[in-house]
């Protein structure tokens, strides 16, 4: 797996839990809670890189990131 590999982020507000959820759609189940947006997303990146920590410690296949407009970070 190549190192610079960019996840598309989607981030959306939740009035059930009253705050910002961030996912990664490429990730399954990669997903984290901000009570900002900014906070999410700052979440969110640490899910992501746990994610495929965990992944790679138990030899799972790590998906390529799709093919998005749109930022990525």
């Amino acid at each position: 797996m190549r190192n610079d590999m960019k996840y598309a982020i989607t981030i959306f507000y939740s009035e059930e839990d009253k705050g910002y959820i961030a996912i990664v759609p490429d990730l399954p189940v990669c997903s984290a809670f901000g009570e900002t947006e900014e906070e999410a997303l700052k979440e969110i990146k640490i899910a992501r890189e746990g994610w495929i920590e965990v992944a790679k410690m138990c030899g799972r296949k790590i998906p390529e990131p799709s093919v998005l407009e749109g930022d990525y970070f």
